[in-house]
């Protein structure tokens, strides 16, 4: 019998990206508080935040492997403390985010949680992705955001789009991750409960 799998998201990217190794599978919007508390670490929180959306898969399922995912920018700079950067949800934050950005590196932190709704089986684990930004003109800034509207994506820009041409480089372990979802941590960890994704079944 084949284990059927949740994500835990409603973006089109999550999806896209999650279908190269999972191509059946259903998904929910999770609707979790997705504000820090006191003294919680950048890991911390991205890790609680992709556990809980996981998590409320009980809410509407009795049984499947549930996978959550969060991300978070942290932008720092030798004299302004660790700034934990979300979604800019407005025009104004947006361009406020890319203007802080240019000409610097913004590291983006991807959480990933794996939740066996069966057995109450939890894994948690997360990938960092560095990208390094082009200097860019306040115009470059609004022109991108107004022809691409990433007002709810972490950073203010859309990477698998022509939030690319932003960027000097890009680093870190596996290009999904930056998009929303490290699909390379994912297979270790549907590894751990017995899930192989080449043949979609429990492993024996």
């Amino acid at each position: 019998m084949k284990t059927p799998f949740i994500l835990a998201s409603s973006s089109p990217f999550r999806k896209s990206i999650l279908e190269k190794i999972l191509p059946v599978f259903e998904s929910f919007s999770p609707n979790i508080d997705e504000s820090p508390k006191a003294n919680e670490s950048v890991i911390e929180l991205v890790e609680r935040l992709a556990l809980e959306k996981a998590k409320t898969a009980l809410q509407f399922y009795q049984q499947g492997v549930v996978i959550g995912s969060d991300q978070v920018a942290v932008f720092e700079t030798p004299n302004t403390k660790v700034q934990i950067l979300g979604k800019p949800h407005t025009r104004d934050n947006a361009i406020k985010q890319l203007s802080l950005f240019s000409g610097n590196k913004v590291r983006f932190i991807t959480s990933l949680a794996v939740f066996d709704i069966a057995t109450n089986n939890t894994l948690v684990t997360h990938d960092t992705t560095d990208v390094y930004f082009k200097t860019l003109r306040q115009a470059q800034i609004e022109q991108y955001i107004d022809k691409e509207q990433p007002l709810n994506c972490a950073g203010s820009f859309k990477s698998e789009g022509l939030g690319i041409v932003l960027f000097d480089k890009i680093l870190g372990e596996d290009p999904n991750s930056l998009v929303g979802l490290p699909l390379i941590k994912l297979t270790n960890l549907l590894a751990q409960i017995g899930i192989d994704p080449l043949d979609l079944k429990i492993i024996d």
